[in-house]
């Protein structure tokens, strides 16, 4: 029976911006900064843990395939299970995911530590320990990600992720100093026991976090399916791909510096280990005290222009430190690298927390992590093969030439069009009334639109825009079919893997969604609103046949 209504509803007025936007008003929230404390004890045990664990390593097997398999345990977490803990950090409650991660942590510690005082750790069981320390990073990067805009007005989204910066910066300097302190006098089995400490002190902080956590109604998403909305998601977003490219080419490029930094710091006059943590130092440092520069920078510049000024800088950072061998000057280039790194960092992820709309948020930033990972990954793996085939300072300085060229290309090619789609949810939609729900089969809708043939080139368009939408919201088919004998007669289908998950579609439209859904009834012309029909694909002994039922 056909139906009237369409399947959306006008938007609701975008919130008010908060009025503080300076560097530190995050922390006029208690939670935030509640949240924010253990995320710091969560960089620094990542710090300390990394460094104890390779230093336990040339202890145990000196060779370097050993050594450099500490890193790879490490980070391959990461890259196998990016997307699938973002998808679990939007399906569960995102307090309790957060706190098996604390936890998680702490257990893999106590175990290393058991490990080292009982004297039965080796080479491989070290391996295992940190890939199971790696899996708590893995899950943990995800939901803090999609907790953050829980926490602050949107209009201080981009202070409280600069300050998430922060602490991973001063992690950064202090925590390797702290392993190394505690290494020297009492081994690196007390290292990994803090390490569980702080994590089950910072799971305390957390549970402490009066989150309520409302089930959704259509219970929740499958796994496997929410997986393949986030894939989908990603392809049909034209503005989070621009913002993944930039921040793979970036971190590409500046990984070099990073890899190549121990080498650097030998070929500093009267260079040593100390040269190496100094160096390391000042660039956390300048990502620091940049942070304070950030709110003007982002009123003053758009993001392109600071992500292209952020690739300059730290081109500039690694052709000085290719060309000089005074560790003042080494300092200065390395405080310029440690901003550029946070600006563009900053700038790229605030762009895409803004953009994600918070059901697959998780997600979405999942695999913005996944792009940081494997384009340092690989970058480290290039510059380190150029600079054995030529030097240290040659791999450096193509490093910045091709960070900048690469860059402009890619600005050049795929520009920042300036407007973002508006993720904010357009408010509740009523379902479509049934008296029976299907049970199974694929749900498909057909919107019939009667247009002006004069305008049928424009309202194609349009309808690309549409199937990027419905694509987006986590439909699995969409087509366009115009009528033959009627110019004028479009019908929009939309495939749905089935009746829950295309009612999962009316919670998941947004402003931007509902402006598109007026721009396209623009087009209409009929007398009635353009007529909406269901029906559920039934598998029967011949293959499929189509029931429709009533609106």
């Amino acid at each position: 029976m056909p139906d009237a209504r369409p399947d959306a509803e006008p938007q609701d007025a975008l919130p008010h911006p908060d009025a503080d936007l300076g560097a530190l008003a995050p922390f006029r929230h208690r939670v935030f900064s509640m949240l924010w404390s253990t995320w710091l004890i969560a960089n620094l045990c990542m710090w300390m843990n990394d460094v104890a664990a390779a230093w336990l390593m040339t202890t145990l097997a000196a060779r370097p395939n050993w050594v450099a398999l500490v890193q790879t345990a490490a980070t391959l977490p990461v890259f196998l299970l990016g997307l699938p803990s973002g998808a679990l950090a939007d399906i569960f409650d995102r307090k309790r995911f957060l706190l098996l991660t604390q936890l998680w942590v702490a257990g893999v510690g106590t175990l290393l530590a058991l490990a080292i005082f009982a004297g039965v750790v080796t080479p491989p069981l070290l391996l295992l320990l940190v890939f199971l320390n790696g899996i708590g990073l893995a899950l943990r990067w995800p939901v803090f990600s999609a907790i953050v805009p829980e926490l602050v007005p949107r209009a201080q989204l981009p202070a409280a992720l600069a300050l998430n910066g922060v602490s991973m910066n001063a992690a950064r300097i202090f925590g390797p100093l702290l392993a190394g302190a505690i290494i020297a006098a009492l081994g690196s089995a007390w290292v990994f026991l803090l390490n569980a400490v702080l994590s089950a002190a910072a799971a305390v902080v957390i549970s402490r976090w009066r989150r309520e956590h409302r089930p959704h109604p259509l219970g929740r998403e499958p796994f496997g399916g929410a997986m393949r909305v986030g894939l989908q998601y990603l392809r049909q977003s034209q503005h989070l791909k621009g913002v993944l490219l930039r921040i793979a080419i970036f971190f590409f490029h500046s990984t070099a510096l990073m890899a190549l930094l121990p080498l650097v710091a030998l070929q500093i006059e009267g260079g040593d280990a100390r040269t190496f943590t100094v160096l390391l130092a000042a660039m956390g440092a300048g990502a620091v005290a940049s942070t304070f520069a950030l709110p003007r920078l982002r009123q003053a510049f758009a993001r392109d222009h600071l992500v292209l000024g952020g690739a300059g800088a730290q081109a500039l950072s690694m052709a000085v430190m290719a060309l000089t061998s005074n560790v003042w000057v080494g300092v200065l280039a390395m405080l310029v690298g440690g901003a550029a790194w946070l600006t563009t960092a900053n700038s790229l992820s605030v762009s895409a927390q803004l953009s994600l709309p918070d059901w697959v948020r998780a997600r979405g930033m999942s695999m913005y992590q996944m792009a940081i990972m494997g384009s340092a990954a690989s970058g480290a793996a290039v510059w380190g093969q150029v600079a054995t085939w030529s030097s240290v300072p040659v791999a450096l300085g193509l490093g910045a030439a091709s960070a900048i060229l690469v860059m402009t290309l890619a600005i050049r090619r795929w520009p920042d069009r300036g407007a973002m789609e508006d993720p904010t949810p357009a408010g509740p939609l009523p379902h479509p009334e049934v008296s029976t729900p299907p049970a199974s089969g694929h749900v498909l809708v057909t919107i019939e639109y009667q247009i002006d043939p004069a305008r049928a080139a424009a309202f194609r368009a349009l309808m690309d825009e549409s199937r990027r939408s419905r694509l987006r919201q986590g439909a699995l088919g969409w087509e366009l079919l115009s009528d033959i004998n009627d110019p004028g007669r479009f019908v929009e289908v939309i495939e749905d893997a089935s009746w829950t998950e295309y009612l999962r579609r009316f919670e998941r439209v947004g402003v931007a969604d509902a402006a598109l859904r007026e721009r396209k009834l623009a087009y209409h012309v009929g007398v009635e609103p353009p007529i909406v029909r269901r029906a559920v694909r039934e598998s029967t002994a011949r293959g499929g046949r189509m029931s429709f039922g009533p609106g």
